[in-house]
Parts: structure tokens; C-alpha cells; sequence
């Protein structure tokens, strides 16, 4: 079986291949202080060896679930925030059919999303659409009291309980949460709702292989034994006694650190294939939350090729130079559309007849990545051999082990997110939420005196 592959030929223009080989002691240093919970944050590694230390029973227990939910609802909506809910979202988006909303009927529930922002209309369109759909909700968070899905999760399970009766509801509802304390933990108890747990020494965004994914992919018809097979082949791959020339994740993480030691503080993950947009967006969360800290870290952007080509190609092809792309390359697209002949041929397309599109895209991928390292946007180009289950894990361990050998590079704590609290505090002293009295003072004294 084909592995996902990783190619930073197109980085030795920069960065000189012998330059990046010699930070071989470092990335195995920094992947044993992971393996070994010796490196800052220790306490949240357990990621690490998930694959490999999934239980068969608790993969039982998830399919069971989803097997009962499945014949009774018709959409899932999966409540939850950040990590709570972009790894589902990323897998699901890169797995479903584009325009599953508007298929008729659809083989498995269909999956949406609630508590990842707290727009007041977005929230009434997806009540006024659950008004005539058998629903079911899966709740995610470990303490139970994270604003956005809180409000999300009061409000849907009310609509639920008032449309099914309490007692339906308590089964229609699955909650993810912490073994044994918080909000949602002590209301599942209560409630009786089916739980299932998100182990402590795994952190939001390095949790889509637990509950946190297994679940709600389970539900909405996902392999989730592949997802977690692939994972599995890339833990062998990236351990630390695996040489780094050898090492994707040891690879990966060396380049871009070099580069941005070399003054390249951006990095664009560009993506050929549409469906691959939420993939993007969790992982800028998880490099964002890990690397961005102490003043250190890249950017993490994304763009999604080639549209974005035409909006953002000229910055990156001439603007300032402070960017490195990596890109995602998908070899063999599920299905098959040739370009056809023309007898006209007013566009002047003739010379395409007969290929494949994504012999068209893929050339589109080869000349823009050459653009622009011409340009002087180095480049790192990943390749999975097919969009599925088994390779989006070893697409998303391989990221995930990255990140954490990156950000011992780097010299910061790659698994906690002290920056995130700052808007919390904010918000709830505006909103004079009990116990921030004094903040909610200041805080309008402040703004009083713009």
C-alpha cells in the first residue's frame, strides 16, 4: 500500500539540503522528549500514541452507537468549538459528496455544525431547517461551560426535548466530555446521556483520533478503523528512531524551521482540491495554538488553488517576501472527466480535448509551485495518494507530530494556549457575568474614556 509522501527538493534553493540533514539530532531529540513526556507540556502528549493504544472495545462501543443513531436521526449536529470540532469538520468536508445538502436522499445523517461562533442568524437558519428533521445532537467540550457551545447546546437542546419529548431526547443527545468532573459531565449524568470521554493528557486540537472525531464521523457514516489505520502507519513512520531523511514528520518540521530562521514568518498551506479547505482550517489551529507564543512562531494561512490564484496569486508571486507554501497534492481523484471536443473551438481549448481534468490541475499544481519558488516562495509539496479515510490519517498524525517536534524547535510549549483567554476575560466583563465585577468596571471605564 502507498504512504503519503513529502518532497522539499523545491526548499534547497533557500535552505541548502545539507543544512536541514543537520538538524537530524534535534527533531529526534525533540520527537524522544514527546515520546517520552520530557519536553514542556508533558502532561498533554498522550496524542503521541493514540493510534497505537486505541482500545477495540472502545472502538465497538463507538460503532454501536453510531449504528443505533444512524436509523434514527437524519442530521447530526455535532456542537463544539476549535478542536472540538475541526478535525470533524475537516474529514467530513474532504470525504462527502460537494453538494450532499442538495441530494434527495442521503445514505447517512447528514453532519452540521453548532457553538464554533454565536451569530444569531446563523443559529436560527439551522433551527428553522431541524423544524421538520429527525435530529440528534453530539455536545463536545470537557468542561461544559465554553460560551460559544454552551449557549449552542442550551439552545438545540431545548428545540430537541420540545420536538421529541425529554425522554427521546436524552437518547437522541451523545456528550464527549471529561471523565468525571465539569458542567456537561454532571448534566450527562443526571440526563442519563450515552458519554463517551476525551482523555485528559490530549489537548482540543490534537484530539480528532478520540472520541472528539471517532464519534460523530461514526454517526455520519465514516470509516473510522481506516482513519485511525493510517494514523497507525504514520506513528511507525515518524518515531524517533527513524532516521529524518527517512522521517516525514522530522522532515517537515526542519524545513519550515529552518526557513523561518531564514526570515520566512508565513506559511501558506495550499491545497489543489476543494474539498480539502477544512483540512486547512484545522490546521491552523494547530499550528497556530502550538507555535504562536513568546513572540515566536509562523503564521499559518491557507489558500485553496487554483482559485485563489486569482485573488491572492499576485501577493504571493510579488509581494513581500516572508512566505513558504506547503502543498497538499492528492495523486488520483475518485472519479473520472475527460475535457471533450469542440468543433468550434471559440475558447481554443482543442488541445485539451481528451485529457483528464485533473491532468489539467495537475499541471496547474507543477507550474504555479515552480512560479513560485522563481518568485522566491520556497515550497514543500506533501502528496497523498487518495482522498480517503485511511490517508487523511496519516495526513493528520503526520501534521500533529510535526507540530509538536516544531514547537521544541522553536523552544515553546506546544500544548497550551495562554493567548486565548485574553478575549474570554474581556467578553465576560463586558457581559458582567458574575465574579468579573471588578474587570467589568475597568472595562467601562475605559471604553468611556474613547
Amino acid at each position: 500500500m502507498e504512504n503519503l509522501r513529502i518532497d522539499i527538493s523545491n526548499v534547497y534553493g533557500f535552505i541548502p539540503e545539507e543544512e536541514i540533514l543537520s538538524l537530524s539530532q534535534k527533531t529526534r531529540k525533540a520527537s524522544q522528549a514527546l515520546e517520552n513526556k520530557t519536553g514542556k507540556g508533558d502532561d498533554f502528549v498522550g496524542w503521541v500514541t493514540l493510534p497505537s493504544s486505541i482500545a477495540e472495545a472502545d472502538l465497538k462501543d463507538i460503532e454501536q452507537t453510531a449504528s443505533r443513531l444512524r436509523k434514527e436521526i437524519d442530521i447530526l449536529v455535532v456542537i463544539g468549538i476549535g478542536g472540538s470540532y475541526l478535525g470533524t469538520r475537516a474529514v467530513a468536508e474532504a470525504l462527502s459528496h460537494t453538494f450532499l445538502h442538495l441530494k434527495k436522499k442521503t445514505e447517512n445523517p447528514l453532519i452540521l455544525f453548532a457553538g464554533q461562533n454565536i451569530g444569531e442568524d446563523y443559529l436560527n437558519e439551522m433551527l428553522e431547517i431541524l423544524e421538520d428533521k429527525r435530529f440528534g445532537i453530539a455536545v463536545i467540550s470537557k468542561s461544559g461551560t465554553t460560551t460559544e457551545p454552551a449557549i449552542a447546546f442550551r439552545i438545540l437542546k431545548e428545540r430537541l426535548e420540545a420536538k421529541t419529548g425529554k425522554k427521546k431526547a436524552r437518547e437522541l443527545i451523545i456528550s464527549i466530555t471529561d471523565a468525571t468532573r465539569g458542567a456537561l459531565r454532571t448534566l450527562a449524568i443526571q440526563e442519563g446521556y450515552k458519554t463517551f470521554v476525551i482523555p485528559d493528557d490530549v489537548g482540543g486540537r490534537y484530539s480528532v483520533l478520540t472520541p472528539v472525531g471517532l464519534v460523530p464521523l461514526a454517526i455520519g457514516g465514516f470509516d473510522i478503523r481506516a482513519l485511525v489505520a493510517g494514523a497507525q502507519a504514520m506513528e511507525k513512520r515518524t518515531l524517533s528512531d527513524v532516521p529524518q531523511a527517512e522521517n516525514p514528520a522530522a522532515l517537515y518540521a526542519a524545513s519550515r524551521f529552518l526557513l523561518y530562521l531564514s526570515g520566512k514568518k508565513i506559511e501558506l498551506l495550499a491545497n489543489f482540491e476543494n474539498k480539502l479547505h477544512y483540512l486547512a482550517e484545522w490546521w491552523k489551529q494547530l499550528y497556530g495554538e502550538s507555535e504562536g507564543k513568546e513572540g515566536r512562531g509562523i503564521f499559518p494561512a491557507s489558500v485553496d488553488f487554483t482559485a485563489d490564484l486569482h485573488s491572492m496569486g499576485q501577493y504571493i508571486q510579488e509581494g513581500e517576501r516572508s512566505l513558504m507554501e506547503t502543498v497538499i497534492s492528492v495523486k488520483e481523484p475518485q472519479t473520472l472527466l475527460r475535457i471533450p471536443e469542440d468543433q468550434d473551438n471559440f475558447d481554443k481549448l482543442n488541445y485539451l480535448s481528451g485529457k483528464r481534468l485533473d491532468a489539467v490541475n495537475k499541471m496547474a499544481e507543477l507550474g504555479t509551485m515552480l512560479a513560485h519558488v522563481d518568485g522566491g516562495v520556497p515550497n514543500i509539496r506533501i502528496e497523498l495518494p487518495k482522498l480517503n479515510e485511511y490517508y487523511l490519517g496519516q495526513l493528520m498524525y503526520f501534521f500533529e507530530k510535526a507540530c509538536g517536534i516544531s514547537g521544541y524547535l522553536l523552544d515553546v510549549n506546544p500544548f497550551d494556549q495562554p493567548g486565548v483567554e485574553a478575549y474570554k476575560k474581556n467578553m465576560f466583563a463586558l457581559l458582567e457575568k458574575p465574579g468579573f465585577e471588578e474587570q467589568s468596571r475597568k472595562m467601562k471605564e475605559r471604553l468611556s474614556s474613547h
